[in-house]
């Protein structure tokens, strides 16, 4: 059974911070307001943004956990496959700004990072991600980075609610296949970025979690086969139960809503074996992804424990649109993860 679409501007809960019945469901545009309040210690945001090309995978966050805010910056060369990362702790989110509104410039102004999230609106809607690193992995050498994803008129997005209980929600939004233009500098190498071979991705989340929490989340921008421009959007375990799934695709700017879940297969003894992907009662999807590399993230900080391993590679096979038209992937890029937190 479909969920519902919500077609206006909705708050995601009340004054006491509980859940609105009439923001649960998704949306094609960030309808939602996240006026998240009270349960001091679950409340917890994030930005995190993406941007791929044919060289570079790029990748900046801002996460609040209510008790903490937490900074990390990665890179990765695809052709070399060199990769640094690095993170920032900050005892009760000093320096850290992150709005209610997905359309809110957000920032972080620390010694060893400086993140900014711009909004604009000058006739050209979009968001500049500037970065400085001067010390980027502890390596002695600046990261730099200064890129405008652009929001093209019309483009859909997929924004869902997801409902544990009256106390604890999650709104997402994510945001696929969003032209991206710049440079990102990284021991001494300029990296091009250049739209229509360049684009971002926004995960946007705000909202109240118990404390231990598993995800999937598989996402991957470009072209099809045919010269379609995909967006991927898929999840697994979190919403299990609720009625809600975060399972989309973006074709030419416009969302299918999958509402069925996706079946995910892999190897958590050998995350760089193939990995597959089924919608679990359709041929809607139906995809093979590839890892080229493995990135793995462990927190152990006393409230917050962590562990991801995020692979990042090529999905192959075949996605199925609102309209039933047959799209074929055929390496395109992006990728998988298995995340276990207590947060």
């Amino acid at each position: 059974m479909s969920a519902k679409e919500i077609t206006v501007p909705t708050d995601l809960c009340d004054a006491a911070g509980h859940l609105s019945p009439d923001s649960i469901g998704w949306a094609r545009h960030p309808l939602i307001r996240c006026n998240v309040t009270g349960s001091p210690l679950r409340k917890k945001k994030w930005n995190y943004w993406c941007v791929t090309s044919p060289e570079l995978l790029f990748s900046v966050t801002i996460s609040h956990l209510d008790y903490a805010a937490v900074m990390f910056v990665y890179a990765l060369d695809l052709r070399t496959l060199r990769f640094r990362e690095q993170t920032v702790l900050a005892p009760l989110g000093g320096g850290c700004r992150l709005p209610d509104e997905v359309d809110a410039s957000a920032g972080y102004s620390g010694k060893e990072l400086t993140i900014s999230f711009e909004e604009l609106d000058d006739g050209t809607s979009g968001t500049r991600l500037r970065v400085e690193a001067p010390n980027f992995g502890g390596r002695g050498q600046a990261l730099s980075a200064d890129i405008f994803v652009r929001r093209p008129d019309g483009h859909e997005t997929l924004n869902v609610v997801v409902p544990w209980s009256k106390t604890r929600y999650q709104f997402t939004s994510k945001q696929e296949a969003l032209p991206a233009q710049g440079q990102v500098r990284w021991e001494g190498q300029t990296y091009a970025l250049s739209e229509g071979e360049a684009f971002g991705c926004l995960d946007f989340g705000r909202g109240k979690w118990p404390y231990r929490a598993n995800w999937n989340w598989a996402a991957a921008s470009g072209k099809s086969t045919a010269g379609h421009t995909i967006g991927l959007n898929l999840g697994g375990q979190w919403t299990d139960g609720t009625g809600q799934t975060e399972n989309g695709i973006v074709v030419n700017g416009r969302l299918t809503k999958i509402h069925e879940d996706v079946v995910w297969t892999y190897n958590r003894k050998r995350y760089m074996e193939p990995w597959t992907m089924r919608t679990s009662g359709s041929d809607r999807v139906s995809l093979v992804f590839e890892p080229l590399f493995e990135r793995t993230a462990k927190t152990n900080a006393l409230l917050i424990r962590s562990e991801v391993h995020q692979m990042i590679g090529r999905f192959r096979g075949r996605i199925v649109s609102e309209d039933g038209e047959a799209i074929v992937l055929d390496g395109l890029l992006g990728w998988a993860e298995d995340h276990s937190a207590h947060w």
